[in-house]
C-alpha cells in the first residue's frame, strides 16, 4: 500500500513538471515575440544621421530666394509709382490741350467784340459787326464739332429742358412752340440742354 501511494506521487510530480516545463516553455516563446517586437520597435524608431551641411545649403538657397523677391517687389513697387505719376501727367496734358483748342477759337471772337465796342460807328455798322462776330463764333463751334440741339418738332427729355407749358390748339401734343436759350452738344454728349416751352 504505501508502495503504491509512492508511485501515485511520483506520477502527480511528473504531470506537475510536465506542466511547469510547458508553462516555462510558452513564457520563453512569449517573450522572444516580445523581444522580436522590441527590436523592431527600436528599429522603427531609429533616426538618421542629420546632414549638417546640407541643410546649411538649402537654408542659404532659401535666403537668396527671399532676397530676390524683395528686390522684385521693390522694382515693381517703384514701375507701379512711375505708372501712376505718368498716367496723373497725362490726364492734366489730356485736359490742358483740350482747353487750349477750345480757348484758341474763342479768343478771336472776343477780339472781334472788343474791336466792335471800341470803334465810333453807327448802329447799323455795329449790328454788322456782331453779325460777323456770331459768324465766326458758330464756324468756331463747328471746328470744334459742337452743334445746336434742333428745337423743331416734339420735345425730348433727352436734349430739352421744358421751363414752360402752354395749351395751343394751332400745333399736336408735346410740341416745342418756343425756345428761350438755345443747347449744344458733342456727338451724343448734351454739354447745355435747350430751355423751351412745350405745348398741349
Amino acid at each position: 500500500m504505501e508502495w503504491r501511494s509512492a508511485k501515485l506521487n511520483k506520477n502527480n510530480i511528473d504531470e506537475n513538471l510536465d506542466e511547469i516545463k510547458d508553462e516555462h516553455t510558452n513564457k520563453t516563446s512569449e517573450c522572444s515575440e516580445n523581444q522580436c517586437e522590441c527590436d523592431s520597435k527600436e528599429k522603427e524608431t531609429t533616426f538618421e544621421p542629420v546632414d549638417v551641411k546640407k541643410i546649411k545649403e538649402e537654408n542659404e538657397k532659401l535666403k537668396k530666394e527671399v532676397e530676390e523677391l524683395k528686390e522684385k517687389q521693390l522694382r515693381i513697387s517703384a514701375e507701379y509709382d512711375n505708372y501712376r505719376k505718368r498716367t496723373i501727367k497725362e490726364k492734366q496734358d489730356v485736359y490742358l490741350n483740350a482747353y487750349e483748342d477750345v480757348l484758341k477759337e474763342m479768343f478771336e471772337v472776343l477780339d472781334n467784340l472788343e474791336r466792335a465796342l471800341s470803334c465810333d460807328s453807327n448802329l447799323e455798322d455795329l449790328r454788322k459787326g456782331i453779325e460777323m462776330t456770331v459768324k465766326q463764333f458758330n464756324t468756331s463751334l463747328e471746328k470744334l464739332e459742337v452743334e445746336e440741339i434742333d428745337t423743331n418738332g416734339e420735345f425730348d427729355p433727352n436734349y430739352h429742358n421744358a421751363v414752360m407749358h402752354e395749351e395751343n390748339d394751332s400745333v399736336g401734343a408735346n410740341q416745342i412752340v418756343e425756345v428761350f436759350l438755345k443747347g449744344y452738344k458733342k456727338g451724343e454728349k448734351v454739354l447745355r440742354y435747350s430751355m423751351v416751352k412745350v405745348a398741349n
